[in-house]
């Protein structure tokens, strides 16, 4: 006989400076995701707005501030915008495989490009192999390190350009977190191919939504998320609709080029 299904035990985080809104401080709640049960508890905390690092979900649980609202794509009805189509169509050719999730030093190289690119001070940028692995591998949940890779004449594999470790929920596609090659001369908006191509392949599955993790209101770095759209936020009465008031030129400067 199975064990009975055990409600988790959540954990709260001490305070810390937030990353995000310079002189706020930032607290999650968090539980573990273990044991036969781990998929089915991933999908119902990822419908209430927690995302997944490692073996663990969280969600900010902030004393005085709730400006970090969980978004998602509505994968079925969203209809490209043009800059949207010549993204697609100067990245169709890219390679895409999606792999299991198992670090290599070709993916660890490109991150390391990436964070010095773009995220130089970030909370990640001192991430060393062993931590790397540990994020790709250390999953209860069904995963993927989704693989971006520059046509060859030959067929054979060709050069890495971006990456995105991912889970398949019961209702769609979670993007843990996504990196590419930010300096590459010749294919801008990499990052927005690999948004691009996860709400195909959530359409194509049949899953309704692409979760795209936390948005705040007139955060740059978050800014890009609101040019997906049909858009959703999660709210104290569920998810709804919403039509997020971001600048496209704004926008475009952190959008993932």
């Amino acid at each position: 006989m199975s064990a009975p299904f055990r409600f988790p035990r959540f954990f709260v985080t001490s305070p810390a400076p937030c990353p995000y809104i310079a002189g706020k401080t930032e607290r999650k709640v968090f539980t573990e995701l273990s044991g036969n049960n781990a998929n089915e508890l991933n999908d119902a905390l990822g419908r209430i707005g927690f995302r997944r690092s490692q073996s663990v979900a969280y969600r900010p649980s902030c004393a005085d501030c709730s400006a970090c609202v969980s978004v998602r794509v509505r994968a079925g009805e969203f209809a490209p915008s043009q800059s949207q189509k010549r993204n697609r169509r100067r990245n169709r050719d890219l390679v895409v495989t999606a792999c299991k999730p198992w670090a290599t030093d070709e993916q660890y190289q490109l991150l390391r490009a990436y964070l010095l690119s773009r995220h130089p001070d970030g909370g990640m940028a001192d991430m060393d192999e062993q931590d790397f692995a540990d994020m790709v591998e250390q999953t209860p949940v069904d995963s993927y390190m989704i693989e971006y890779r520059e046509p060859t004449s030959d067929g054979g594999r060709g050069r890495l350009v971006g990456c995105c470790l991912t889970d398949r929920q019961g209702d769609g596609l979670s993007m843990i977190y996504s990196f590419f090659d930010a300096q590459h001369p010749a294919r801008e908006g990499l990052g927005t191919t690999i948004i691009l191509d996860h709400i195909e392949r959530a359409a194509r599955a049949g899953l309704p939504y692409v979760y795209l993790g936390y948005w705040i209101e007139g955060s740059t770095r978050m800014a890009y998320k609101a040019r997906f759209r049909p858009l959703e936020r999660l709210g104290p009465d569920g998810w709804s609709r919403f039509e997020p008031v971001a600048s496209d030129k704004i926008a475009a400067l952190f959008e993932l080029a």
